[in-house]
């Protein structure tokens, strides 16, 4: 069942990289911003995560909550934080369930070539637990975060 906006996110649970178990489900409520990257410490993912980073306090404002997620380990996931002082948590999914689910996971062009893996992309679930957007591929990980903050802004 593909992402739809207005319609229900998907339900999981993952976990973090403290070992502590994350839920959709504990998040109502919240405006929880949920992006999908292919690595921790790979140029572009970097880039995206310090952009959310830096624009942290103002999408605080915003009642929203964000959760990076990718197939790395609870131990990479914390080198990275630590690494990039990142404020929000990341999520591991190892057997890509949760990407699938949410259509981040498959056949994607890199480098001119098809190949399967993570497709850089964002879902903003509303306090109701609905999709309000969903951007399916992120071209520009580096300028996607303040575009999500705009749309957050926008309401």
């Amino acid at each position: 069942m593909p992402i739809e906006e207005g319609k229900a996110a998907p339900a999981f649970t993952l976990q973090d990289a403290a070992g502590n178990k994350v839920a959709l489900k504990d998040l109502r409520g919240r405006n929880v911003i949920v992006y999908f990257y292919p690595r921790d410490n790979t140029p572009g993912c970097t880039k995206e995560a310090c952009g959310f980073r830096d624009l942290w306090q103002d999408i605080q404002k915003q009642d929203a909550v964000v959760l990076g997620v990718s197939p790395d380990s609870a131990t990479s996931h914390q080198k990275f934080a630590t690494q990039y002082h990142l404020p929000f948590t990341l999520l591991c999914d190892p057997d890509k369930k949760v990407m699938e689910k949410y259509g981040a996971w498959g056949e994607k062009m890199m480098y001119g070539k098809k190949t399967v893996g993570v497709i850089r992309s964002t879902v903003w679930i509303g306090p109701n637990g609905k999709v309000k957007k969903h951007w399916k591929r992120v071209a520009k990980a580096a300028d996607h975060p303040a575009k999500v903050l705009e749309a957050l802004r926008a309401g």
